[in-house]
């Protein structure tokens, strides 16, 4: 099989089967909240995220993200040179964070017993059966970035066990990649697919670039890919462009300083990443090289 005939076969969406299965699995976390009395009588919102939420994930992506957002608190942080705190005059949430998600933690053992969640740092892990696939649960709260005292970017945002504070913007992230893939005639979200897909054949050889290279990073390195790189007939020209593109600007931290992620909101290789330029340059120039391309 050619390369081409191998990107074609890789470009494809998930099944229906797998949309079912994902849709299926939050279902059952909205059903498992509204039996709780306290969390049914909370302002909360339940949606996926991730790979799935924006259609480019691969079988070997088995967890679906699911998100658990109390929209009645949130975190926040403030911009540089913001003195004054913005949330000064606002009470305080009536159940913290912590509490929030062991009343989450406690309802889903309630319905599925120890061997169907486990809790880990960041989420729950929601085991598979022949009606949804396995699920990262992550119970969140609102985050605001504020501007100034009246004006904030509004995001998703959650504490591990350990205290770390983690947040992102699934909304945006989704809004831009459906945009970007409107503009680029289905062929921006179609790449990534082929270069998760990749990813994974590489890492079946044991190609050490290809290890611990998030889906994430592949969908952000796209993102930042002019719009012209996927105006060709074939895929293998696409790629070779997309390849090429974002091998040249991780030469160096200058070229990439200002790139950012699909949600066009957080630097994607700056402090506080899962990942560095150098994992992302080595793993484009291994890619490169395993096409054969010259």
């Amino acid at each position: 099989m050619s390369w081409e005939e191998t990107f074609t076969a890789w470009s494809k969406g998930p099944s229906t089967t797998e949309n079912a299965k994902c849709e299926n699995a939050e279902s059952v976390i909205s059903a498992i909240l509204k039996t709780d009395e306290t969390l049914a009588t909370l302002p909360i919102r339940v949606f996926t995220q991730g790979s799935y939420k924006v259609r480019t994930n691969v079988r070997q992506d088995s967890d679906v993200d699911i998100c658990i957002l109390r929209t009645d608190a949130f975190f926040y942080d403030r911009a540089p040179g913001l003195t004054s705190d913005p949330t000064a005059s606002l009470s305080a949430p009536s159940l913290s964070f912590s509490g929030f998600k062991d009343l989450v933690h406690a309802a889903l053992l309630s319905e599925l017993g120890n061997n169907g969640v486990t809790r880990g740092d960041k989420a729950f892990d929601i085991h598979a059966n022949t009606y949804r696939i396995d699920a990262d649960v992550v119970p969140t709260f609102e985050y605001r970035f504020y501007f100034d005292a009246t004006h904030w970017r509004t995001g998703v945002a959650f504490l591990t066990d350990r205290g770390i504070k983690i947040f992102n913007y699934p909304d945006q992230t989704h809004e831009n990649g459906v945009v970007k893939n409107i503009r680029t005639a289905k062929t921006y979200k179609r790449t990534i697919r082929i270069l998760k897909r990749l990813r994974n054949k590489m890492q079946e050889e044991n190609i050490a670039a290809a290890h611990d290279v998030g889906s994430f990073l592949i969908e952000s390195l796209v993102w930042n890919v002019p719009d012209n790189a996927f105006a060709h007939d074939a895929y293998t020209s696409v790629v070779r462009d997309v390849l090429a593109h974002t091998f040249n600007n991780t030469l160096d931290d200058a070229s990439c300083q200002d790139w950012l992620e699909v949600n066009d909101c957080k630097y994607l290789f700056r402090a506080q990443q899962p990942w560095t330029r150098l994992q992302a340059h080595a793993f484009l120039s291994a890619a490169w090289n395993y096409i054969g391309y010259e």
